[in-house]
């Protein structure tokens, strides 16, 4: 390490969040592209421009994405990360490894990379950080033999993503890893080899309190929810008042919709005014519980500031049953993606489309009927508060 002076690099370590700046010096110790990448980075902190440029598409044999070329443009200085390319490797459903599993992953990024590894990207997926043009394909044969599989970037589907679901949380109302797997497998094609206008992202989450912001960050959006009544247990309502829980102040006075009442001796529900938010079961979770008639509700048009600015997904399906095989979510995904390869510009995510276009005209495409629950404004930005 006292090779290459990286004082700006150093500083950073004394910051709250250092592990950053310890595992790339840790892997440099054994690895020049690592070591290489700490100069290029206090290079860039000296001279506040960036020396990493995009230098063209690279890939592997047979697939148009998972693979995001990077190059340095000061490979004299840095020949071992002249070449830094980033892998997206499609994690499983849920995020459930082996550690036999990763091991394996572990030694053949070694072998084939940096040894940098971000678990996980924004997206979800396994990122390996920093690898050769030369050594794609051989690190990609590699992963197959190992039982993983590149994710997506470009113009595809991105990788899809799933809450843990009911594997470790008993308000799952969806099988949210299960209907991912599934819709992973459906669309292999659409997600390594881009055709679209741009980027889409599916991602499922088995409950309101949406663990995998999915509302935020995805094109299409599967949240669980339930049709009939919120369930009550009246005696374990009147066991949170003996241990003097305020159920007026927490819970009661904090429904966004004002459907339930509390009268000292039973907590009462409108249903009718109920919009299965998870408010009231978060507070208390022994006293109530999602009803039984349990589905999904779909939403369309999440993503993050680029061209048209950031938007929340709003609601295109109040409720949909979610059994395998999953057929009515798939023929309504592959509609809105015929639909959007047809009619989108260049770069245009699918919510900027629809305001383009119009609601009316998306919906009729569709063949869905409009109705009270497809409310768009105000809840279209994010980075917008209302008191």
């Amino acid at each position: 390490m006292a090779e290459r002076e990286i004082p700006l690099y150093d500083d950073l370590e004394k910051g709250p969040w250092p592990s950053y700046i310890k595992e790339i010096k840790r892997m440099a110790e054994r690895n020049p592209a690592a070591k290489d990448l700490l100069g290029v980075q206090e290079l860039c902190f000296k001279e506040k421009i960036t020396h990493w440029k995009h230098g063209g598409i690279v890939g592997v044999t047979g697939y148009g994405g998972g693979v995001i070329g990077r190059y340095s443009d000061a490979p004299e200085k840095f020949p071992n990360v002249a070449s830094f390319h980033t892998m997206r490797v499609n994690h499983p459903a849920g995020w459930f490894y082996t550690t036999k599993a990763l091991r394996k992953l572990c030694d053949v990024w070694e072998k084939y990379g940096s040894g940098l590894t971000n678990f996980h990207g924004s997206t979800g997926d396994i990122i390996l950080l920093g690898t050769t043009t030369a050594n794609l394909q051989t690190c990609f044969d590699a992963l197959i033999e190992i039982g993983f599989d590149l994710g997506g970037s470009g113009g595809d589907i991105r990788t899809p993503t799933a809450c843990i679901g009911p594997a470790r949380c008993e308000y799952a109302c969806i099988d949210a890893p299960d209907i991912i797997h599934d819709l992973t497998m459906e669309f292999q094609d659409e997600i390594h080899r881009p055709r679209f206008p741009y980027k889409f992202k599916i991602k499922a989450s088995g409950c309101a309190n949406d663990c995998v912001a999915a509302i935020a960050r995805a094109d299409f959006t599967i949240i669980g929810t339930w049709k009939d009544s919120l369930r009550i247990d009246q005696n374990a309502v009147s066991e949170y008042a003996k241990d003097g829980f305020d159920i007026k102040t927490v819970v009661v006075d904090k429904c966004p919709t004002d459907a339930l009442d509390w009268d000292g001796k039973e907590l009462k529900l409108k249903p009718e005014d109920c919009v299965r938010c998870m408010h009231c079961i978060n507070k208390m979770p022994k006293a109530l519980r999602p009803g039984l008639d349990q589905g999904a509700t779909i939403l369309i048009g999440g993503k993050a500031p680029v061209i048209m600015g950031a938007y929340l997904s709003w609601v295109l399906v109040p409720f949909m049953k979610m059994e395998p095989p999953y057929t009515e979510v798939k023929e309504l995904l592959r509609k809105i993606l015929d639909w959007w390869d047809e009619n989108g510009r260049v770069r245009e995510r699918v919510a900027e489309l629809i305001e383009r276009i119009g609601l009316r005209r998306f919906l009729r495409a569709m063949g869905i009927k409009p109705v009270p629950q497809m409310v768009y404004a105000p809840r279209t930005n994010p980075f917008v508060f209302f008191d």
